[in-house]
């Protein structure tokens, strides 16, 4: 089944690029130890799934990603367009964007009030032209930001749109979390507005946090100079070692037709649980590789507590986070939340591609102390598998896992910003565009009702 991804906004458009660079990568090149059958069977269905028909490009003739760009400044698209074109192995569609010349300014209810209702027609043309071009539409993959107005505001305005307009279809946003030091003085407005609308329309939301990725690029891919381009670099990466094809647990002798329905019916088991988060393993500099060996049993135990002790990347895992005994009474067992520390999840999902892959014992993942105690460990893992290796990693590791990861960084959020609204901090900003006060204390009460939610797992 193909994927219609909608890019919105700067960080959405350039993430999204990076993804299909990296799609279209992994499935062009050779695929380890796997048999020519295997691999032009991942080829095709990988092609399928994200790009369309082959159309010219120059004197060569490429695929084009099932994509439509939306940003309300021009500059962006103008150079993702030419960098996608440049890259002589895929393209986007000559009628696929659609752009503006006066932006947001960082203003949710910019984007949302306005923008949004008055695009919106133009924008779901072009979704619809998407559409039509999918013999099997799998679902929407919606890649945006919370900390601008674009890709928060419109973001979320054309997500309820898709969903409107296409209730039976799949749809997944990924949201990319701001620096915590702060990149807009109305972030958290922004994250909080954005979150509590999309829990309304969106089946699931897989969020990258800004601050993991640059420790990851930092620390694991030894980068000096640290730029944006990097960070979606590694975001396109871990998005790829889950979304390229695998053999699910439904379909053990042919790859999963479906990503977005397999995924949701893997981790989204209940309607107040809709954070994702992801963890991959290995991450490194080229370099780096080149010079390293991974056993399964290694990567297994890496990311098993990464997963535990909630550390995003295997540098600085804190490995006194243990799980309690099992079997201890309990009324004897302490407190998991404030004396463990350990990360409490609904559902995880493994993802493992590569060399013996088959060997790879997941059964750390199956205790039953690592989930909810309503959530039987049995139906709360899902595992993956495919021998064939992914951007040029022997043996790679995924968990996309629905859990407390992102407790810590929402709650924040949800404070910060009912600081803000406290003290009417821009409140008119927002107001002027047409929302309300009661909108915001509408989607405060959403989102703390997530926060306990979530708080309440390992009780």
């Amino acid at each position: 089944m193909s994927v219609v991804v909608v890019q919105l906004g700067q960080c959405g458009n350039q993430v999204g690029k990076e993804l299909f660079e990296v799609v279209s990568r992994d499935s062009q090149s050779g695929h380890g130890q796997c048999s020519k059958p295997e691999s032009e069977c991942y080829r095709t269905v990988s092609q399928e799934r994200f790009f369309s028909s082959q159309e010219p490009n120059g004197n060569n003739t490429v695929p084009v990603a099932r994509a439509v760009l939306v940003d309300m400044e021009p500059k962006v698209i103008g150079r993702t367009l030419s960098k996608a074109a440049k890259s002589g192995r895929w393209r986007y569609g000559d009628q696929s964007y659609f752009c503006q010349k006066q932006g947001s300014g960082n203003n949710w209810a910019n984007g949302f009030c306005v923008h949004g209702p008055r695009h919106e027609e133009i924008v779901m043309n072009l979704v619809r032209q998407e559409v039509e071009k999918c013999d099997r539409l799998g679902g929407f993959f919606t890649m945006m930001s919370l900390a601008g107005g674009t890709g928060s505001g419109l973001g979320t305005y054309v997500t309820r749109c898709l969903r409107d307009t296409y209730p039976n279809s799949f749809i997944l946003n990924q949201l990319t979390w701001p620096y915590g030091t702060g990149e807009v003085i109305v972030q958290n407005y922004n994250t909080v507005l954005t979150l509590s609308h999309l829990y309304q329309s969106s089946d699931a939301l897989l969020i990258h946090e800004n601050d993991t990725v640059h420790k990851i690029c930092s620390q694991l891919m030894n980068i000096k100079q640290i730029s944006f381009t990097d960070i979606n670099k590694v975001m396109a990466h871990q998005l790829g070692s889950v979304l390229q094809p695998v053999y699910t647990r439904w379909h053990v002798s042919e790859y999963g037709t479906n990503p977005l329905g397999d995924l949701m019916e893997s981790l989204v088991t209940h309607p107040e649980y809709k954070l994702l988060s992801l963890m991959n393993i290995p991450q490194m500099s080229d370099t780096s590789l080149l010079f390293s060996s991974f056993s399964w049993p290694g990567l297994m135990k890496h990311l098993r507590q990464m997963l535990i002790a909630n550390t995003k990347m295997e540098e600085g895992i804190d490995w006194q986070v243990k799980l309690p005994p099992i079997g201890l009474p309990s009324a004897e067992k302490p407190s998991r939340n404030r004396e463990l520390h350990f990360n409490t999840s609904v559902a995880n999902l493994l993802v493992l591609r590569g060399k013996e892959v088959q060997d790879a014992d997941v059964g750390g993942f199956k205790e039953q102390v690592l989930y909810a105690s309503w959530m039987p460990a049995d139906s709360a893992l899902s595992t993956w598998r495919t021998s064939t290796a992914f951007n040029k990693y022997e043996k790679s590791a995924t968990v996309v896992s629905n859990s407390q990861c992102l407790l810590k960084p929402l709650d924040r959020a949800v404070r910060k910003a009912w600081d803000m609204f406290a003290s009417r901090a821009y409140v008119h900003q927002y107001l002027k565009y047409g929302i309300s006060e009661e909108d915001f204390l509408d989607s405060f009460t959403t989102m703390e009702q997530v926060v306990e939610s979530y708080s309440n797992l390992g009780l």
